[in-house]
């Protein structure tokens, strides 16, 4: 009798308390593949979210949420879960170009989403 395969599970756990969590669905704008707990930014007038950069010019520059799931758009916009309030642990978040995660922390609290 052969040996069973062993795997190591590494869980992706995003929540970091008991903070309660508000959840919503997004779209995700075109051109992105993004992972769960990618810090995102609303783009002002379309209302499409981007993974939030330091430099943009478009309002996705301020984070406002962070994604759920993870999400192809690559090949055109798509809806996702993304989380409005809630504790998060900060090593779990994925970070534009720029953006630090102290940046996002002090950005995201107001909203009531809390980076730890």
């Amino acid at each position: 009798m052969a040996n069973p395969d062993r795997k190591t599970y590494l869980p992706r756990e995003l929540s970091a308390g008991d903070f309660p969590i508000v959840m919503d669905t997004g779209v995700i704008a075109a051109g992105q593949q993004l992972s769960r707990g990618a810090v995102l930014g609303q783009v002002t007038g379309s209302g499409e979210y981007l993974l939030c950069k330091a430099a943009a010019e478009d309002g996705s520059q301020a984070p406002t949420a962070i994604l759920d799931q993870d999400v192809d758009a690559t090949d055109g916009a798509k809806s996702a879960p993304i989380r409005l309030t809630g504790q998060v642990l900060g090593s779990q978040l994925t970070l534009g170009e720029g953006l630090t995660l102290a940046a996002a922390k002090a950005a995201l609290r107001p909203l009531c989403l809390f980076v730890r």
